[in-house]
């Protein structure tokens, strides 16, 4: 579809500097992007591409309007102004209602007219779908399973038996929702014991699940996603953990049974959180950061990657590291006490 500026800046909010009937169809970058195209800049890295940008249009902030060349949609939040705008011009396409002739369906289904099922989706017994719900190609729904209107499942998504799952979620391929806990108790012998994982998974409204992102049923009571939560790929998410209203969390994150995470919370790279703690809400965890008990304050959070080694040592250190401060503190007061200023007499 193609859309007007004057159109885009009514709808979002935004100050216009151009002819408001320059029409725009597609987005790109400041260095692809041509006619018809709008851009944007967002991240001051790429501000030296301005000038040079052939696009129609380019949304940006005010602090950078005097050097774009082009029709400008000037906005104190340009990413967020070309994520709807992006969403706007080149829309998801349109459903195609119907069950393909190899899907396996089974006994009570609830499947509205306006579903698409593609080829190789097995559902198993009582699944219950909303309207538009969208299943990809060899999609696999435990016995059970519920989804709410206008969710979608790319291919081969798996959900186990019992799991819900809200409105408006996308589900990308290889995430599998609803498999059993890390559950095992030790015998005598040295032999494991699987715990019967008995619990199910919960997911919101409007939650989206990255590929090959894994979320563990759980052991009694349920896993639970909030409304908002947004899941990068590969991330896994352990028995009965909780995460709250519209937290984000990036790739290779490791959430441990039962941590309870707040709600507008953001996790980055590869952070882990240990079991049975809680972080509160409005918490910033930077990347590789192992959080190992509760954080109970809003606020950002750092701990790093710190080279292996044994654990007798890394223990002692993992001590000392909390005693820097003072230690340097001491140093500062022993320097000043020997490297004092010789008096007139002494010199």
């Amino acid at each position: 579809m193609s859309i007007s500026l004057g159109k885009l800046a009514v709808r979002f909010g935004c100050e216009l500097r151009g002819d408001p009937d320059t029409e725009v169809d597609q987005v790109g970058t400041l260095q692809s992007a041509g006619e018809g195209c709008i851009a944007f800049l967002a991240n001051p890295s790429y501000r030296k591409m301005l000038a040079e940008t052939q696009a129609t249009a380019v949304i940006l902030d005010e602090s950078a309007v005097e050097e774009c060349p082009t029709a400008a949609l000037i906005t104190p939040e340009p990413y967020l102004v070309y994520a709807h705008v992006a969403a706007l011009l080149q829309p998801e396409p349109p459903l195609l209602p119907g069950v393909h002739a190899s899907a396996s369906i089974g006994a009570d289904c609830a499947i509205p007219k306006s579903c698409e099922i593609a080829p190789g989706v097995v559902l198993g017994d009582g699944v219950v779908l909303g309207e538009r719900v969208c299943i990809g190609a060899l999609c696999v729904l435990g016995r059970g399973a519920v989804l709410g209107d206008d969710t979608r499942m790319m291919a081969r998504v798996t959900l186990y038996s019992g799991v819900r799952i809200g409105q408006r979620c996308l589900l990308h391929s290889g995430s599998v929702v609803g498999a059993d806990g890390f559950g095992i108790a030790k015998e005598p012998t040295g032999a494991w014991t699987k715990v019967p994982q008995l619990g199910g998974v919960r997911i919101g409204d409007d939650v989206e699940i990255g590929a090959n992102t894994t979320i563990d049923r759980g052991a009694i009571g349920d896993t639970v996603i909030a409304n908002g939560v947004k899941l990068d790929n590969q991330i896994q998410v352990g028995h009965n953990v909780a995460i709250g209203e519209h937290t984000a969390i990036a790739g290779q994150v490791g959430i441990s049974g039962s941590a309870r995470i707040g709600a507008r919370c953001m996790l980055g790279g590869q952070a882990g959180v240990a079991g049975h703690i809680t972080i509160a809400d409005d918490v910033v965890v930077m990347g590789r950061t192992m959080v190992t008990h509760s954080i109970k304050n809003p606020g950002v959070y750092a701990g790093g990657g710190v080279p292996m080694d044994d654990v007798a040592s890394w223990r002692k250190n993992a001590v000392r590291f909390g005693q820097l401060d003072d230690m340097a503190r001491r140093l500062r007061r022993i320097e000043k006490a020997v490297l004092k200023p010789a008096s007139d007499d002494e010199s």
